[in-house]
């Protein structure tokens, strides 16, 4: 009876450490699988707002989905400019003189591929719409819209995940507390974005971090 208690007291001891180890490990392995998981995220959605700044620079607007962001990307130009200062006369009927009309020339220099100068030769604009980390083929949500501020009508975008998607292998009660994150140090709310669809804004909402990370 001894040798019996004695047996189960090792298994309940070897029980309770091993609860206190993950107690102390898990959120240890959840913080360096979210960081390795978030950055490989972060930075297709810094070459997505990239391609949509040059689709705007060009066209006026952003790309609705991938598939024409993508085009545009594989076929677009960028126009090189120059600007240099001129003059010319004109003759003004009140003074009935000629009259010096100072005025700014711009020159077409060339182009240049809007792929050479966003990716060079990396061909990794092709597969940016899928999310990094998800279980099968998510991609990321991207939506566009024009809004008024000011007074004005300006286009904005926002593409989005769910941290649930890139996180979905990982404890439910780390994945629920990452979700309630409100903090500048942190990846706020339960989602993963850059744009805004109520702000003329390009920004993406994790913190600065991440971006010494992705330069690095």
């Amino acid at each position: 009876m001894k040798t019996i208690l004695q047996i189960a007291l090792w298994i309940l001891c070897g029980v309770f450490a091993y609860l206190i180890y993950q107690s102390v490990m898990a959120p240890i392995e959840f913080n360096k699988v979210r960081e390795e998981r978030y950055a490989a995220v972060i930075a297709k959605l810094k070459d997505i707002r990239d391609s949509q700044e040059a689709y705007k620079k060009v066209n006026g607007k952003y790309a609705k989905d991938f598939n024409s962001l993508i085009q545009f990307i594989d076929t677009a130009n960028f126009t090189i400019t120059q600007q240099r200062d001129s003059s010319f006369m004109r003759y003004d009927k009140r003074f009935q003189i000629d009259m010096q009309v100072d005025t700014v020339v711009v020159d077409t220099l060339g182009f240049v591929k809007v792929k050479d100068t966003l990716f060079g030769k990396d061909n990794r604009y092709t597969s940016m719409m899928n999310v990094p980390y998800a279980q099968g083929d998510v991609k990321f949500d991207m939506k566009t819209d024009i809004i008024e501020k000011s007074g004005f009508k300006a286009p904005v975008f926002e593409v989005s995940v769910k941290k649930d998607v890139i996180l979905y292998d990982q404890p439910d009660d780390l994945r629920a507390k990452e979700n309630s994150h409100n903090s500048v140090e942190e990846v706020n709310g339960n989602t993963i974005k850059v744009g805004s669809l109520t702000e003329v804004s390009t920004n993406g909402n994790w913190p600065p971090i991440y971006d010494r990370k992705l330069e690095n």
